[in-house]
C-alpha cells in the first residue's frame, strides 16, 4: 500500500498543497496529469528523493516520511533511466543485489531469472550503448525490481517507444504484477496505456489529485 497523508511540498515558486491518497496493496495505479504539474515530485515523494514540507508517506502501513530512499524498499524507473553507460546488462541487473551484499550464487540465480522473465537473456554481456529504447526500458525494469521492492513507481516509462513495443511492454508490466504483487505507481499521458494497465487512476490537476474515470 502507498498512501500520503496531507502531504504539503514548496520549492520555489512550485507548490503542492496537502495532497491524500491511498493505492490499496498489489494495485496498478496509474497517475495522469499536465507536464509541469507535479507528477514526478509525488514519485520523488514516495520515494525518498525529496521530503515533504508537511504530511506524512506511508508505504504498507509504515510512516516513512524520514527514511532514506535505500530503506524504503522502493524500485523507482526514471523518466531518462538512468542506467550506467560504463555498464553492460547484467551489471545493471546484479547492481542492487551487490549492494545489499548478497552472496554471489545467489545474484547469479537472481540475475538469470529476471533476465529470463524479461525477455534479456542474450543481452547480458552488451552494454547500454547499444540497445535499442525497448531492451533499454525493460534492463531498468530489471534493475528496479531486482532487489524485490514491495512498491515500483514507474515515470513516464514508455513514452519514447514505439506502438509494437509499448504493447509488448503493457503485457511485461501485467506479467510482473500480477507474478509478484508488487504496488505499482505508474505515470504517463497516454490514455490507451492506462486503460491498459490501471487498476485505479489518478488525476493532477490544478494542485489537486482526484479518482480519475
Amino acid at each position: 500500500m502507498i498512501e500520503m497523508r496531507d502531504v504539503t511540498i514548496r520549492a520555489g515558486q512550485f507548490s503542492l498543497e496537502r495532497i491524500s491518497f491511498q493505492i490499496p496493496a498489489g494495485r496498478y495505479a496509474v497517475l495522469m496529469g499536465k507536464t509541469g504539474r507535479g507528477k514526478t515530485t509525488l514519485l520523488e515523494l514516495v520515494c525518498g528523493l525529496r521530503r515533504p514540507t508537511s504530511g506524512s508517506i506511508l508505504v504498507h502501513g509504515q510512516d516513512m516520511t524520514d527514511w532514506s530512499p535505500a530503506d524504503r524498499m522502493i524500485g523507482y524507473v526514471p523518466q531518462d533511466l538512468a542506467l550506467f553507460p560504463t555498464m553492460n546488462v547484467q551489471e545493471h541487473l546484479e547492481f542492487a543485489l551487490r549492494l545489499k551484499k548478497f552472496p554471489r550464487a545467489r545474484i547469479a540465480e537472481r540475475t538469470s531469472e529476471l533476465a529470463a522473465v524479461l525477455g534479456i537473456s542474450h543481452l547480458l554481456l552488451r552494454s547500454v550503448r547499444r540497445l535499442s529504447g525497448g531492451e533499454s526500458q525493460r534492463v531498468a525494469l530489471g534493475r528496479a525490481i531486482a532487489n524485490r521492492p514491495t512498491v515500483l513507481l514507474l515515470d513516464e516509462p514508455l513514452s519514447a517507444l514505439d506502438a509494437a513495443t509499448r504493447h509488448e511492454m503493457h503485457e511485461l508490466l501485467r506479467t510482473i504484477k500480477e507474478s509478484t504483487g508488487v504496488t505499482i505507481l505508474h505515470v504517463t499521458h497516454n490514455v490507451e496505456e492506462a486503460e491498459a494497465l490501471a487498476d485505479q487512476r489518478l488525476l493532477l490537476e490544478d494542485g489537486k489529485l482526484t479518482a480519475s474515470t
